[in-house]
């Protein structure tokens, strides 16, 4: 009777290891810059994808901002304690591709484990930014952005201008300015988020002016900025004008943390900022009405504008994790896809529905006809047919770029530069980056 206990103990052992093993679950690792109400809504879609299916787990961790992120993944990988995915800002692309052997190619990983994955499902302006010489499509288009204006219609209405009309050219943000300003119903006609990505990488996009030599970076190294062109030069006296006139107040720096609070506070009628800060904007605006539109352009420059550029991030696979690791990360992949998915985050967070099903799929549930002005981004994102100019910027050491060009933007602003000596100098300083970048990258 011992003997036999014994065996039904060595059973019962053999049973729960059997079914231990078969409940394994795989961890696979986000680590994203997302915090506040998008961090929460991240995690919870990387909790309805953990329920959805028993094999994987994934796990997000916040880890600051997209540079801090990004430091942070460069510095594991050396260490061999890399994340199996991180979540990369669009200008951090430059550097992704230079970093030979880190990356795992999205489009290899998806192939490799046998998942459905079409580039034609993806918006075309968002797909090609993130896409190799060769269309092949290098990390996950996840939360993509494009910039676009939002006024107050209400300010509007009290300056005497119809409040459902938005201006459509440089031109008419001057005029509607002078009047807002004139009659006293807001101090300031406009201010603006992110002069380097809205007022010098999306004015050049959208005007078909190049940005960088090499179709703007994409076609590989050895580029040069080409910035300081003649629009851009008009572009930038003319913000210093209506600056000096007190028609445009400037945001600051970098994303220009008091742009939005110029435009909630109604000091300023107008603001141009990203498309993903819709939800925000709308919640902020409390006292008044706003409207949505595209950019503005210059009519005597481009008859039919091109679309905008792209900010935000994609989801980019490290080498040098496991086999179930990357079965995991394909898998979540797939999900993340989805047009349900896809369209909750868009709906959700104002960025970019990255398929087109999941446009088509807002589009049947009524969502764009019951919240006016949230297509806007999409059908600005994709007008025409993306050309060199306007696919996008990729550079390397381009946040240091960026920030080169808020100090030269500032410098105009201060009178100690005219636009063009700003901008000359941004080029020359901003050539210099690019040469550092490929002589830290050299093969």
């Amino acid at each position: 009777m011992k003997n036999l206990n014994g065996v039904a103990g060595l059973a019962a052992l053999s049973l729960m290891l059997s079914t231990s093993a078969a409940f394994a679950q795989t961890e696979v690792t986000w680590w994203h810059a997302m915090g506040g109400e998008l961090g929460t809504k991240l995690e919870e879609i990387a909790a309805n994808f953990n329920a959805s299916q028993s094999d994987y787990v994934v796990t997000p961790v916040y880890k600051g901002t997209y540079a801090e992120t990004l430091t942070s993944a460069i510095a594991a990988f050396r260490a061999n304690e890399q994340p199996a995915i991180v979540q990369v800002f669009e200008v951090g692309t430059g550097t992704m591709m230079a970093a030979k052997g880190a990356v795992y190619p999205v489009y290899q990983l998806m192939a490799d484990q046998g998942e459905a994955f079409d580039p034609s499902e993806f918006l075309a302006p968002v797909v090609g930014y993130y896409s190799d010489p060769e269309g092949n499509i290098l990390s996950l288009p996840f939360n993509s952005s494009t910039p676009i204006l939002y006024y107050n219609k209400d300010v509007f209405e009290k300056a005497g201008l119809d409040r459902e009309t938005a201006p459509k050219t440089w031109a008419d943000v001057e005029a509607f300015s002078k009047k807002i300003v004139e009659s006293g119903a807001a101090t300031c006609g406009f201010t603006t988020g992110w002069v380097t990505w809205i007022q010098t990488e999306n004015l050049s996009a959208i005007h078909d002016q190049p940005f960088g030599s090499k179709e703007n970076g994409f076609a590989g190294f050895d580029t040069e900025f080409t910035f300081n062109g003649e629009l851009q030069a008009r572009h930038w006296n003319n913000l210093k004008t209506w600056s000096d006139a007190g028609l445009f107040k400037y945001g600051g720096p970098e994303g220009g943390a008091d742009a939005a609070p110029f435009f909630y506070a109604q000091d300023c009628a107008m603001i141009m900022n990203s498309s993903a800060g819709r939800a925000g904007v709308i919640n902020n605006a409390k006292d008044f009405e706003v409207g949505f539109a595209p950019l503005p352009y210059y009519d005597d420059v481009i008859a039919e504008p091109k679309n905008s550029i792209i900010g935000g991030a994609t989801l980019w696979v490290l080498n040098g994790k496991s086999t179930e690791e990357y079965a995991g990360a394909a898998k979540f992949f797939t999900y993340l896809s989805q047009p349900e998915v896809q369209a909750a985050w868009h709906q959700f967070t104002g960025y970019l529905p990255i398929t087109n099903e999941a446009f088509e799929l807002g589009q049947s549930q009524n969502y764009y006809a019951e919240n006016p002005g949230s297509d806007v981004a999409i059908n600005q994102i994709t007008r025409g047919t993306p050309t060199a100019n306007s696919k996008g910027v990729r550079f390397g050491n381009f946040t240091q770029v960026r920030n080169v060009v808020d100090e030269e933007f500032q410098a105009l602003l201060s009178g100690s530069k005219t636009a063009q000596e700003a901008l000359d100098s941004a080029v020359s300083r901003g050539n210099q980056l690019l040469r550092d970048f490929e002589a830290s990258n050299a093969q």
